[in-house]
C-alpha cells in the first residue's frame, strides 16, 4: 500500500454532499455547481486542513474508527466558505469545456514546469498585471491543458510570480535528446517590454507525464521591468 492522504477522499465526498445539498434548496448565491468549481472548492478546503497519512490497512481502520464528529463540522465550514469563495470569483478557463482527450502512446519529450516572477526594475517589489508569454519557435507554447494559461497575466496576490507547464512533446522513441530554445516575453501598461531567452535540454521518455510533479520545475531567472523612459535591465540567456 502506497502512502495515502485520507483526507482527500473525505474531501471530495464532502463537497459534492454539500454542492447537492444547496443546489437542492435552490440558494441564490449558489452561481454554478460545475466540476470546475467543485475541484476549486476541494482544493480551496484541503489546503487549510492538515493532512492525515496512511500506509496500512490498519491505519486506515484506526482512522476511520476514531470520533471525528468535529473534523466533519470544520470540513463542511470549510466548504460553505469555499463555495462561497469560488462563487463569487470564477477561474479564466471556467466556462471552457472540460478536454477528455489523452495523450496518444509512444515516447514523448516531457517538460517540467516554469515558474518565475516579475519585479518592478525602481521597487523591486512585485509586479501585478504584467502579461508572460512563453513562446517556442515564435509561436506560444501549448500548454499541458486548459488550467495553464498562456498568456499568464502576474497579480497581487501571487506576488508577481508566473508558471507554465508545456504539452509534451512527441518523440520517435525513448532515450533521444533534443534541446528546446523557449522565450518568455513579458509586458506591462506603463513599463517596457523585455523577453528572456533560455535553453532546456531533455531526453524523451517511454511515456507522457500526465501528473504534475512540483519537484521537475526550472525557476527562471528573476525579471525586471522598467517604467518606460528608464534604462532596462534585460534577462541574460542562459
Amino acid at each position: 500500500m502506497k502512502v495515502h492522504n485520507i483526507m482527500e477522499e473525505l474531501v471530495f465526498e464532502r463537497v459534492d454532499q454539500m454542492y447537492n445539498q444547496v443546489n437542492e434548496l435552490n440558494a441564490t448565491w449558489l452561481t454554478c455547481s460545475c466540476e470546475h468549481c467543485r475541484l476549486d472548492t476541494t482544493s480551496y478546503v484541503l489546503n487549510r486542513i492538515p493532512p492525515k497519512y496512511v500506509v496500512s490497512g490498519r491505519g486506515v481502520n484506526h482512522a476511520v474508527s476514531s470520533d471525528n464528529k468535529q473534523l466533519l463540522i470544520d470540513i463542511d465550514s470549510l466548504v460553505v466558505e469555499g463555495m462561497h469563495a469560488v462563487s463569487n470569483t470564477r477561474r479564466s478557463y471556467h466556462d471552457k469545456p472540460k478536454d477528455n482527450k489523452t495523450l496518444e502512446y509512444g515516447s514523448f519529450y516531457n517538460f517540467p514546469a516554469f515558474i518565475g516572477s516579475v519585479y518592478d526594475g525602481t521597487t523591486f517589489e512585485p509586479l501585478s498585471d504584467a502579461t508572460v508569454i512563453l513562446k517556442y519557435e515564435s509561436n506560444p507554447a501549448v500548454m499541458m491543458d486548459y488550467t495553464w494559461q498562456n498568456p499568464c497575466i502576474t497579480t497581487k496576490l501571487t506576488k508577481g510570480t508566473f508558471s507554465f507547464w508545456v504539452k509534451p512533446v512527441k518523440a520517435e522513441k525513448p532515450g533521444e535528446n533534443k534541446q528546446f530554445h523557449f522565450t518568455v516575453e513579458v509586458s506591462c501598461k506603463g513599463f517596457d517590454t523585455i523577453s528572456y531567452n533560455f535553453d532546456v535540454p531533455l531526453v524523451s521518455e517511454d511515456k507522457p507525464r500526465v501528473a504534475m510533479n512540483t519537484t521537475y520545475t526550472i525557476k527562471i531567472q528573476d525579471l525586471c521591468l522598467f517604467p518606460t523612459g528608464t534604462e532596462q535591465v534585460a534577462g541574460e540567456e542562459v
